[in-house]
């Protein structure tokens, strides 16, 4: 949500910070801008809509020489979405310049005090607020830029993560971050600052990750300096080598990046369970779990928490640690989890999963968890992390960059490590036997080459996808297992389609939705040959008979289910508690064909955004 990349150095900034900000643009925005700097003349250009709008209003009007600049995309939170409220902002002077992603909650009553001192506004943002105060309170006081960005903080309530210069001082850059990812980039003489690596990747391996709290004064041709914006007290800088390279965050050949990240799921569910699970040996290696067994065996009970299709990971790992490793599961949205008080004790164990590692809600409930005593697991995909750092042990997806707003990969990388959890914690109880716990390494081993075989049904999901492409509603059943990728299904189908879609536990059906269908309704049902297959099959006689079209995912070699759908989409045989990571794959695809073939934009769908890091 929003996107911030800044550069000083000896370089021309116009490129790297264009660049950068379309490599930002999956996390999701309604308008950008670009301040630079070329020691004598600032020169702002801001625009609602694409990057690519940006470009070619700036580059028609602007000259885009200078060595230091900033550039921000914005997603909408105070003031409509317009070139007005866009970023970057200034102050009243037009000296300070500012960036900002995040909510200042005690805007308002700034705005008024600044309003008697006799500043104007002329948008509807509390950024502009911000850089204003930091005005004020550096003319008042008669300090530096870094000082009065400090002060200025500690007045201010809620989350940011901000970058601000001042034109009469152009060798340096201000940052500082709370509650959102800032990342500044250290090369030879020269820094890159924004919300995540990708944005300067080709120009530096290495990194340093500003935690909560903490402010940065990057300085052309010197050290980076730290302090804690409450105390002021120094932060010796920890810079990180990457991990991540160019290649990765290219689209590779694929028309967009979620269908790249479609067919990167074998390689990413390989690479989530290499080096963990020793198939030969019988034996599943996890450190956050081994250095921390007792706490997970003792446990009263897991409480997971997320958001989204994390949370629908959640429930779907509900099912496989209560069924394999007989330990109870409560999942909770993040969101309502924070505010309601809940009752959590030092016996409990509290998982948190995020693809981002930052999703405001899920840090929030984190904090909260830790606070009444629990032992926090974190489980994301991003090195380096909010939620990596704050939880008290965790394992990482290994998933790679998830660009597309609409997770895929990270679906089943989650999934994969909430198996492996699973299976290690019923082999420490003894809740699994011995062949038991061999077979289900064994077949977990075979998912990628299985979810290959899913892929392989993508032509055909496109002629699916085509006849029902103008449907208004669909409707997603599921049991057991796969109930929660009914959900994830029709999640996707909404997110990027636009098109109304529900999921349901199959049995449910008869309880309201039953109302809704007819010869116009799309039904998807998962109707794997596990669990409770006879009674998914009742439930599509009964859509039948009510002229329902029915679009079925079922096993391989299945004839049943087949002489009853409209459209029969086959995944390959599985232990069930595994059959998700097979039958989410044609829901994904179906998702993607019909959005594309309804001239959605795909990776950026309307309104979303990739890191919710504000509330």
């Amino acid at each position: 949500m929003c996107g911030i990349v800044g550069y000083i150095g000896h370089r021309d900034a116009y490129p790297i910070v264009l660049k950068g900000l379309q490599r930002l643009e999956y996390r999701g925005y309604d308008s950008a801008g670009i301040a630079l700097y070329d020691g004598e003349s600032l020169k702002v250009c801001k625009t609602q809509g694409k990057v690519q709008d940006l470009k070619e209003k700036f580059e028609k009007t602007t000259d885009t020489s200078g060595t230091i600049g900033i550039g921000h995309t914005r997603w909408a939170t105070h003031g409509v979405p317009n070139d007005v409220n866009s970023h970057p902002h200034y102050s009243n002077s037009g000296d300070l310049v500012i960036i900002h992603n995040g909510i200042i909650e005690n805007y308002d009553a700034l705005r008024k005090e600044l309003i008697s001192r006799g500043y104007t506004f002329q948008s509807d943002t509390d950024t502009e607020v911000l850089v204003n105060l930091i005005e004020e309170i550096k003319k008042q006081e008669n300090i530096k830029l870094g000082k009065a960005v400090q002060i200025a903080l500690n007045q201010t309530i809620g989350a940011y993560a901000i970058a601000v210069f001042d034109r009469n001082k152009p060798d340096e850059i201000v940052v500082a971050r709370l509650g959102s990812p800032l990342a500044i980039g250290v090369g030879e003489d020269e820094f890159f600052i924004a919300s995540d690596a990708s944005p300067f990747i080709e120009f530096t391996n290495n990194a340093i990750y500003l935690e909560d709290g903490e402010m940065a004064i990057v300085r052309r041709g010197r050290d980076v300096k730290i302090r804690k914006i409450k105390n002021d007290n120094l932060v010796d800088p920890y810079i990180q080598e990457l991990q991540l390279n160019l290649e990765q965050i290219e689209k590779g050949g694929y028309e967009h990046f979620m269908l790249k990240e479609i067919y990167e799921q074998p390689d990413a569910v390989t690479d989530t369970y290499r080096g963990r699970m020793l198939v030969e040996q019988s034996l599943i290696r996890m450190a956050g779990v081994d250095d921390n067994l007792e706490r997970f065996l003792n446990a009263d009970r897991i409480i997971i928490v997320a958001c989204g299709t994390s949370w629908h990971a959640g429930l779907v790992a509900e099912y496989i640690f209560e069924d394999i490793a007989r330990i109870p599961v409560e999942v909770e949205y993040a969101s309502e989890f924070r505010y309601r008080n809940p009752i959590i004790g030092s016996k409990d164990v509290v998982i948190a999963i995020s693809q981002s590692g930052e999703t405001a809600d899920t840090m929030a409930a984190i904090k909260l968890a830790k606070e009444k005593g629990a032992f926090v697991f974190g489980v994301c995909n991003v090195v380096g992390s909010s939620i990596s750092r704050e939880t008290h042990a965790g394992a990482y997806t290994h998933a790679g960059p998830e660009i597309g707003v609409a997770s895929t990969k990270a679906f089943t990388t989650q999934i994969t490590v909430l198996s492996l959890i699973a299976l290690k914690l019923a082999k420490a109880k003894g809740a699994i036997s011995n062949s038991d716990f061999q077979y289900h390494l064994e077949e977990l081993d075979l998912i990628p080459e299985k979810i290959k075989q899913a892929l392989a049904s993508n032509e055909h999901i496109k002629k699916v996808a085509h006849k029902y492409m103008n449907a208004a509603n669909f409707l997603y059943l599921g049991r057991g297992f796969n109930f929660p990728v009914a959900l994830e299904g029709a999640l996707k189908l909404k997110e990027i389609s636009y098109i109304h879609a529900e999921g349901y536990p199959a049995a449910e059906m008869k309880h309201g939705p039953i109302a809704l269908i007819d010869e116009k309704m799309p039904v998807v049902v998962i109707a794997t040959k596990k669990g409770h297959y006879e009674k998914v099959v009742s439930n599509i006689q009964e859509i039948k008979s009510r002229k329902g079209k029915i679009i079925a995912v079922v096993t391989e070699g299945d004839q049943d289910v087949r002489s009853m759908a409209d459209y029969v989409i086959e995944v390959p045989d599985t232990v069930e508690a595994l059959t998700p990571l097979l039958t989410t794959i044609p829901l994904q695809l179906l998702s993607y064909h019909i959005a594309v073939m309804l001239g959605k934009n795909v990776d950026q769908p309307r309104n979303l955004a990739k890191s919710v890091t504000v509330e």
